[in-house]
C-alpha cells in the first residue's frame, strides 16, 4: 500500500527483455538507497518487487499483465520515474490510499500552464471514468491528485509548482500516456451496488450488516429508533 506522495525521482539505466518479462534497472535518489531485496516499490504508480540490488541501483521485473495495463513497457534508458516505498503503519497518510495496482492508461489531451499551476486533461477508458468524482482522489503516474473537473471520459487535475518539479508530471505533454489508478473506495461502492442488484434487493441497513459493513447490533439499534 502507498500514499501517492512521491519520495523522489529515479532514472532508468537499463531495460532488458527476457521472454514476456521486462527487467528495469533504476538508479534512485540518495534518500531511497536503504531498500532491500523483496521490498515493494511503486514505480510510476505500479507496485513492483525489488528483485536485485546493486551498487547504487536496483532492479525490478514487470509481468505481462502489468505491461498490458501500464506504460512501463515504453520506458527507455535515461527516462525518469516516480518512486515511492511502501507505506508503514506508523507513517502519515499525506495523500490517499494507493494500492499500486494500475487500472489502466490515460491519454493526455491538453496541458495548460499558468504562472501558478499546470492543468492536465486526461482521457481514460469508460470502465475507468465511471469511478471518477469531482474533488475525489486519483493517482496519476503514482502521484496522489484531486480531480478538479470532469467532462465525459476526461478529467482534469491541477499540478502545483512543487509537484511539477518533484515528479515526472512537470514534463508531461499532449500525446503522452499516463498510468491511472482510481480511488479504491469507489471500487468497493460499485461492488456493493452490484451485489445488491444481483440479489434483487435494495441496499439497506440489513444488507450492509449481512456483508460486514455494519454490526448486527447496529441494525437492531437502528430498528429501535424507527
Amino acid at each position: 500500500m502507498f500514499t501517492g506522495i512521491v519520495e523522489g525521482m529515479g532514472r532508468v539505466t537499463n531495460v532488458q527483455r527476457s521472454g514476456e518479462l521486462v527487467r528495469l534497472t533504476i538508479t534512485p535518489p540518495v534518500s531511497l538507497t536503504d531498500m532491500a531485496v523483496g521490498d515493494s516499490i511503486c514505480v510510476n504508480g505500479a507496485c513492483l518487487t525489488l528483485i536485485e540490488k546493486g551498487d547504487g541501483d536496483f532492479q525490478v521485473e514487470i509481468s505481462p499483465e502489468t505491461l498490458k495495463r501500464t506504460n512501463l513497457g515504453s520506458l527507455r534508458p535515461n527516462d525518469k520515474v516516480n518512486l515511492e516505498r511502501a507505506l508503514r503503519l506508523s507513517d502519515r497518510l499525506g495523500g490517499h490510499l494507493v494500492t499500486g495496482h494500475v487500472d489502466g492508461k490515460g491519454y493526455i489531451g491538453e496541458v495548460t500552464k499558468t504562472s501558478g499551476s499546470m492543468v492536465i486533461t486526461t482521457r481514460v477508458p469508460r470502465e475507468i471514468s465511471w469511478y471518477l468524482v469531482e474533488k475525489g482522489s486519483i493517482a496519476v503516474e503514482g502521484v496522489s491528485l484531486t480531480i478538479s473537473g470532469l467532462r465525459g471520459d476526461e478529467f482534469q487535475v491541477a499540478i502545483i509548482p512543487y509537484t511539477a518539479q518533484s515528479t515526472t508530471l512537470g514534463e508531461k505533454k499532449v500525446g503522452d500516456w499516463v498510468n491511472v489508478e482510481v480511488d479504491i473506495v469507489g471500487k468497493y461502492v460499485k461492488r456493493l451496488l452490484k451485489r445488491g442488484e444481483d440479489e434483487g434487493g435494495e441496499i439497506d441497513m440489513e444488507f450492509l450488516a449481512k456483508h460486514g459493513f455494519l454490526s448486527q447490533e447496529g441494525v437492531e439499534k437502528d430498528d429501535q429508533h424507527h
